[in-house]
């Protein structure tokens, strides 16, 4: 690393040797730049995709490095150039750039840096690896890629408008260097080019007000965006990656930088994102901008709980897949225990049976189940919640205008949350881009080829179906997959690798944890509803849209990654009398499970951080508010 900043840094003297000035990026602007979300970078185009390498030499496009939710800052290199107002440039004002992104919090998960090599018969797999080391910052995903050949480089430099050529010396003789001109170009995660910098442009503080423009938009009047760093994170506010390390450090997320910006949800039931079907909206409540609001600001209100501290959304957290990522099951008032885990609320309008046990059948009924139960929202009755709502100032006349003169009952409490929530579909993923808008680039080669496992070999379309037009990903039913009877009949999974602190791990046999830990309830699944022996552990297949999002994963929240499903399905299960005979042994490969993960990982719809954001803009309740529930004796 400290020979190739002795590089960088003779690179640029070798500016004043030639009594030129040193480009921009070599130092600070002489200018203040716009803030971000003050104007606008129009799409300059598609950017193209190509045959690359990465620096394991594994073959891959180089549009699974665009997108996938991400802006990304490409830029073409060579390893051995010495122009300072070439690739060092460019190498070096990126790595000044990554270093600022590492120190907003969360702001490095939805940014990307590509380098791509000029010279792919020097520039091998392996060269570009080395020489990428002494440019990484952790938290900051950087790839240094290369092509297999110069012919499988061509279109790609053609597409971007890079032309390359021999160096020569004064005498015409070839110096072994690339000439060429510095291009650095922004991409969104549409994968659409919005910017393009050259040597007088490329700097620092443009790159970042660029890119914060890209992901988040110009706000309204040309006001400053809604999003700033660190507000719009999928994921917990407090990141646990790399806790197994010695060297963690924490990275969390203060809840007061979130800031959001509230979006035209009803487009999403218009106009269901790409893959999804006509949203089926009952005719007894049509959905509403009133209603639609109203439901959103009773989804955040803690004060709908019996002691004005929990929101439907304190289990259903938007920035976590509108579930909860950080627990298996649900915890609810005075951290109260919940034996399953939390659903996420995407896409529920088009399900046909609501709970993991599927008891109920419309979102209208299925809110007052959390509302009244004991360890959930705790109220103690129906008309307890319906005063309590009419006793609160800032509801006053919402009611009456959503609903045509009638005020809060059980009816139109039900109905305006499930307005709110039947706006809630997310799509428009990589694999619908890829399936239903003919873009052939869309899906990586690895995911198509999870794909094909997914409907063939591994058989998890029998119940995750996938139609011709859209997909669900369910088939509404339910099964036993054994995980249910696994943990009533105490059949331990595996033992259990505990960390304690950063980089210190204990493996902890069941019958210890089960020794310091209360019984967990007992869980018959469907069984509870209808009574019948047949039904014993079976649960509802669960949409799998944005399913990387929404970790942990089970009605019980027992396996934790996309990959311990995997490996689950792939051992069969736990056989039980009753599991469902679609499970079997898979003997998938480790390449085969590779693939399936990443084929679930392009399932992420495009517009999920558009329903963040419209919820971090919404209210969650004034407890100072004056309120008067009549108790009536």
């Amino acid at each position: 690393m400290r020979k190739r900043w002795i590089a960088l840094l003779a690179a640029w003297l070798g500016c004043f040797a030639q009594a030129q000035p040193p480009p921009p990026g070599y130092g600070s602007l002489e200018f203040a730049p716009p803030p971000p979300g003050t104007y606008t970078l129009p799409s300059l185009g598609a950017a193209a995709d190509g045959t690359v390498l990465d620096s394991t030499g594994t073959v891959r496009r180089l549009h699974e490095f665009l997108g996938g939710g991400r802006a990304t800052v490409l830029s073409f290199i060579y390893t051995t150039c010495s122009d300072a107002a070439g690739c060092p440039l460019a190498t070096f004002v990126l790595h000044r750039l990554a270093r600022r992104i590492a120190d907003e919090p969360g702001l490095g998960r939805r940014v990307r840096f590509v380098s791509l090599s000029f010279d792919p018969e020097h520039d091998t797999p392996e060269v570009m690896a080395t020489y990428g080391l002494a440019y990484q910052v952790p938290g900051i995903d950087w790839a240094f890629l290369t092509t297999p050949s110069p012919d499988a480089l061509r279109p790609i430099l053609d597409a971007y408008g890079q032309r390359i050529e021999p160096e020569v010396d004064e005498t015409g003789a070839e110096t072994g260097g690339i000439a060429h001109l510095l291009r650095v170009y922004l991409i969104d995660p549409q994968r659409r080019i919005r910017n393009i910098y050259s040597v007088a442009f490329l700097h620092p503080d443009l790159l970042i007000n660029d890119l914060l423009t890209v992901l988040d938009g110009p706000a309204e009047g040309g006001a400053a965006p809604a999003w700033h760093p660190g507000s719009m994170v999928l994921g917990p506010g407090d990141v646990k990656a790399g806790y197994e390390r010695p060297d963690y450090t924490t990275r969390s997320t203060a809840l007061a930088a979130r800031r959001g910006r509230p979006a035209d949800l009803l487009a999403y039931v218009r106009e269901p994102p790409l893959g999804l079907p006509p949203v089926p909206v009952p005719a007894d409540n049509p959905v509403t901008p009133e209603k639609v609001a109203l439901g959103r600001k009773l989804f955040f209100d803690r004060r709908l709980s019996l002691n004005d501290t929990f929101s439907c959304a304190m289990c259903h957290i938007p920035e976590q897949g509108f579930t909860n990522n950080e627990l298996a099951t649900a915890v609810g008032i005075e951290g109260r225990t919940v034996r399953r885990n939390a659903p996420t609320v995407l896409n529920t309008a088009y399900l046909e049976r609501l709970f993991h046990d599927g008891r109920e059948y419309r979102l209208e009924q299925q809110i007052w189940g959390p509302l009244l139960a004991r360890n959930e929202m705790g109220n103690p009755s129906v008309g307890y919640v319906i005063e309590k709502i009419r006793g609160l100032p800032d509801y006053e006349g919402l009611f009456e205008a959503a609903f045509g003169g009638r005020g809060p009952d059980m009816l139109t409490i039900g109905q305006a949350i499930a307005s709110y929530e039947r706006t809630l579909n997310a799509a428009d993923s990589p694999f619908d881009r890829w399936r239903y808008g003919g873009d052939e680039h869309a899906l990586s080669a690895e995911a198509q080829a999870g794909y094909t496992l997914f409907v063939g070999k591994a058989g998890c379309a029998g119940c995750h179906t996938i139609g011709e037009r859209w997909a669900l990903f369910t088939d509404q039913q339910l099964h036993n997959t054994g995980i249910g009877y696994a943990a009533s009949m105490d059949i331990p999974l595996a033992p259990r690798e505990v960390l304690i602190a950063p980089g210190v791990k204990l493996t902890v046999d069941p019958e210890v944890l089960e020794a310091v830990s209360e019984p967990p309830p007992n869980d018959i699944g469907l069984y509870e509803i209808t009574l019948d022996p047949a039904d014993r552990w079976k649960y509802k297949t669960p949409s799998l849209r944005n399913v990387a999002l929404t970790a942990p994963y089970m009605h019980d929240g027992s396996l934790a990654t996309l990959e311990a499903v995997i490996d689950y399905y792939d051992r069969g299960g736990i056989p039980n009398e009753g599991l469902d005979p679609r499970i079997r042994p898979l003997g998938l490969t480790e390449g085969e499970k590779r693939a399936l993960v990443a084929f679930l990982e392009s399932l992420t719809g495009a517009n999920v951080e558009t329903l963040v954001l419209d919820a971090f803009a919404a209210p969650v309740g004034d407890v100072g508010a004056q309120r008067q529930v009549p108790v009536r004796r």
